[in-house]
C-alpha cells in the first residue's frame, strides 16, 4: 500500500506538507518520493526498520540535508528557500546528537537559545530547568552527566524556544523505563500545553501507540501504510503494533492485509 498525503490538519492547514521527497546518496536511494501530510496539534509516528529512509526524512524536515528532489512546507514555509523564516519555530531531540560535553548544561542552554532568538534567555532556561528537573545540574558539564540527564538536557535545548513543531529522533532510546516514561508524560504534557506538532520516529512500540495519533510505516526508503496504530493492528489482524511492524519489515505485510480485508468483506456479507 502506498502511502497517501494524509490529513490535511485541525485548522485547515498541515503543520507538514510533503510532496516527491526524494533523497538519492550516489546509487542508493535513501528516501524514494514520498507524499504526506501532518497535521497541525497532531502527534505522527514515523515507524520502520534500520535504513527505512526516517533519520534522513526527518534530518530533510529540518533543513539539515537537502532533497534530490520534491517540496517540503513546514508551518506555510517553502523550506528549501526559506527556512530560515521558519526554524525558530521548530526544534529538534535525538540522544544520538550529543551536545560539546564541556560546557556546562547552562552554557549550552545558552547558546542554543541565543542561536534561536529566545527573549528574556536567563529566564527561559530556569524555567525550563525547573520544568525538567535540571536546576542543580546547571552548572555541571554535559560531559559528566548520566544518560538519563542527558537525554533531558536534549529536551531542554529542544524546548527552549517553545516549538510549534517538535521533531523527536528515538527520544528515549537507551533510558530505563522510568526515565523512558518521565520523558513521554513531559511530552504529553508540553504537546496538551502549547498545543505543538510532534513527528516521533521511534522503534519503542509500546511508545508509539501511547503518543501517536497516526503512524506512517517506511521501508527501503517508501511509505508502505499509513493510519492510527488502532487502524493498522486491526488491518493486519494483529494483537500489536509490534507484530504490524514485524509483518511489514519481513515482507509478510501484504499478505497479512489481504487477510484482514477478506475478513472485512466476508463480515460485511454476513
Amino acid at each position: 500500500m502506498e502511502g497517501g498525503a494524509g490529513p490535511v490538519g485541525r485548522t485547515g492547514n498541515p503543520a507538514i506538507s510533503v510532496r516527491g521527497l526524494l533523497k538519492r546518496y550516489g546509487a542508493v536511494t535513501a528516501v524514494g518520493g514520498i507524499d504526506f501530510d501532518i497535521a497541525k496539534g497532531s502527534v505522527t509516528g514515523l515507524l520502520g526498520g534500520n535504513g527505512a529512509g526516517k533519520t534522513t526524512t526527518i534530518a530533510m524536515l529540518m533543513g539539515l540535508v537537502l532533497p534530490s528532489a520534491g517540496s517540503i512546507r513546514v508551518l506555510g514555509t517553502d523550506m528549501l528557500r526559506d527556512r530560515h523564516k521558519v526554524l525558530h519555530r521548530m526544534n529538534f531531540e535525538s540522544p544520538y546528537v550529543d551536545m560539546p560535553m564541556r560546557l556546562t548544561v547552562k552554557q549550552n542552554l545558552t547558546v542554543f537559545g541565543r542561536l534561536y532568538g529566545v527573549a528574556h534567555l536567563k529566564d527561559r532556561i530556569a524555567e525550563t530547568a525547573e520544568a525538567l528537573d535540571l536546576t542543580h545540574l546547571l552548572n555541571r558539564p554535559c560531559g559528566k552527566l548520566s544518560a538519563g540527564q542527558k537525554t533531558r538536557v536534549s529536551l531542554a535545548k529542544a524546548l527552549i524556544n517553545r516549538p510549534e513543531l517538535l521533531l523527536l529522533d528515538e527520544p528515549t532510546a537507551s533510558l530505563d523505563p522510568d526515565t523512558a516514561d518521565w520523558v513521554r508524560s513531559h511530552l504529553e504534557h508540553y504537546k496538551a500545553e502549547r498545543g505543538a506538532t510532534i513527528l516521533l520516529a521511534s522503534h519503542n512500540m509500546p511508545e508509539v501507540e501511547r503518543l501517536c495519533d497516526r503512524v506512517l510505516m517506511m521501508k527501503t526508503g517508501g511509505i508502505v501504510d499509513d493510519g492510527s496504530p488502532a487502524d493498522l493492528v486491526a488491518r493486519y489482524g494483529r494483537a500489536t503494533l509490534e507484530d504490524v511492524f514485524l509483518d511489514v519489515a519481513r515482507g509478510r505485510g501484504k499478505a497479512a492485509e489481504d487477510r484482514a480485508e477478506e475478513a472485512f468483506a466476508e463480515g460485511g456479507t454476513q
